[in-house]
This record gives C-alpha cells, sequence and structure tokens, in this order.
C-alpha cells in the first residue's frame, strides 16, 4: 500500500460503498482528513467534526461556461467551511478569519476543463480595498486565473501555477477562478475574512472569466479568450512563490500556521495595513 492511503473503501454521497482508497490529506493538511478521489469527498477522522459541504451543480455554474449547454457530470465541486477543530476555529474567529476547504473533480464539462464559478471580493468597510485571500494546494494541481477589473473590462490577467505546498494570495481588487488542469481531484485550503460575501454577479454577466480553459487538439489544457470581454491582455503565467513575510512558507502547513498565530494574517482582514507587499505574487 502506498504511504498516504487508507485501505478502508470509501463510500459515496449516498453512502455506497465506492470501492476505492482514500488518499490521506494530513501530511499537507495538518489535519486527519482524507479524500475519496472518485467521489471528490472528504472523509473526517482523529475527532474532527465533520462539515457538510455545499456542492456546487453543472445547473448553476452554466452561466459561466464557454458553452452553457455543454454536457458533464451533476456535481462539479464541493465547499468545506469553516472546517477546524473547535479551539483552533474560536482562535481564528476571534481574530475575524475562518479556513476552508474546496474540492474540484478532475472532469470537462463541454471541452472547458473544471473550474470553480469565480468572483471578486467586496471592499473593506471604510478602506476603499477589497479584502485578499490565500488558498493552498493539498493534493493535485491547481491553476488559479486572476483578473484585474478596469472600468467595464479587466487590465491585467494573471495565470498562478501551484502544486502540493504550494500558496497563492489572491491581492486586493482581483477577482479569481480556480481550474483544476490534471487527472488528479484537486483539494485545496483558503483562508479568509470570515465574514464577507463575495460578488459572484461580475463573473456572470460575461459568462466566466476573461479566458475559458479548453482541451487542446492533443488533450493538452489551452486558454481562449472569452468575447463577451472585447479586448483583454495578455494572459501572463507566473509560479507561485514563498512570502514568508506573508506566513505563506510551503514547508508549513497553513492550518497550521494560522492556528499558532492568527495575529500573522490580521492583513486578511486589514489589507491596507500591508499595502504593495500584497501584491507581489502578480508582479511581472
Amino acid at each position: 500500500m502506498k504511504r498516504g492511503s487508507h485501505a478502508c473503501p470509501a463510500s459515496d454521497p449516498q453512502g455506497r460503498r465506492s470501492g476505492r482508497v482514500l488518499t490521506s490529506l494530513e501530511g499537507k493538511a495538518a489535519l486527519p482528513l482524507a479524500v475519496d478521489p472518485g467521489t471528490g469527498r472528504l472523509e473526517f477522522r482523529g475527532g474532527l467534526p465533520p462539515v457538510t459541504p455545499a456542492v456546487r451543480t453543472l445547473a448553476e455554474m452554466r452561466e459561466v461556461l464557454e458553452d452553457p449547454a455543454a454536457s458533464g457530470p451533476d456535481e462539479l465541486y464541493y465547499m468545506y467551511r469553516d472546517v477546524g477543530f473547535p479551539q483552533d476555529r474560536e482562535r481564528l474567529h476571534a481574530h475575524g478569519l475562518r479556513y476552508d476547504i474546496t474540492v474540484i473533480l478532475p472532469v470537462r464539462v463541454g471541452r472547458e476543463f473544471a473550474k470553480t464559478a469565480g468572483h471578486y471580493h467586496p471592499d473593506v468597510p471604510g478602506a476603499n480595498l477589497p479584502y485578499p485571500e490565500i488558498y493552498e494546494v493539498l493534493h493535485g494541481t491547481a491553476w488559479y486565473l486572476l483578473q484585474r477589473r478596469s472600468g467595464d473590462g479587466v487590465s491585467d490577467v494573471v495565470l498562478v501555477k501551484a502544486t502540493p505546498g504550494d500558496k497563492v494570495l489572491i491581492p486586493p481588487g482581483y477577482g479569481h477562478i480556480t481550474i483544476n488542469p490534471g487527472p488528479d481531484v484537486l483539494v485545496m485550503s483558503n483562508l479568509v475574512e470570515k465574514d464577507f460575501r463575495s460578488l459572484y454577479e461580475p463573473y456572470r454577466l460575461r459568462r466566466g472569466g476573461a479566458y475559458y480553459c479548453v482541451t487542446g487538439d492533443g488533450g493538452e489544457p489551452r486558454f481562449v479568450p472569452n468575447p463577451l470581454y472585447g479586448a483583454v491582455p495578455s494572459l501572463r503565467v507566473v509560479s507561485a512563490a514563498p512570502q514568508p513575510d506573508l506566513g505563506l512558507d510551503p514547508a508549513v502547513p497553513l492550518y497550521r500556521a494560522a492556528a499558532a498565530d492568527p495575529s500573522r494574517y490580521a492583513y486578511l482582514v486589514r489589507p491596507q495595513e500591508r499595502g504593495e507587499a500584497l501584491m507581489r505574487g502578480v508582479a511581472g
């Protein structure tokens, strides 16, 4: 048996035995969790309180797809919000923070690779600056498609490629979509201000982001511009880079770091205190 696997067969959402081996996430997440690579459902272990996920369905995603009539599986990804041991959750909440986990299946909808719906963040009250957010890859490969609004269009589009252990900071002012371009289920965590409501409407109005990630002639992912944006900037590609001063260290799980010292991530609640340091991850 491979290290990090669990011998017991997994169950699907209806409780039927899937016969698959669960993949442990404990090494990267610092939490007793495993994922069923077939169903995308998490198993909570070691006394970790289970969380019922919100399910993003194909029906809900049609308004942000390249082809709204495309066929695909009924369920595309799962959002587990406010994950953690009670004492850690209380500590994070006291600092205005919340830790979530999202699981994106390795599927296609038409010729598009699986993705999240996409959203922007609202402004911090009184600061005229949107909230940032941190993502961390726990399993699989994540491509974060970031775009910065400018009037009715976008002034910058950046693709950040990340693999397990990588942390990606979504800077203030950037909307974002997460794409699963690989053959494996994608599991990622995020740390964010606990109360704000994401802004999905700008993506719905343009039927998705500035670019779609679609299957090329050889099956490889490629990007095509979304015509509803008109002219769009060329896509810049960067790799996730460590930012230790912001608590973004690939060697330290985000949950462990945040639970031990939530004050390190105060900039997620008050980004105005860190200014331009929050833009380094998308610098060209």
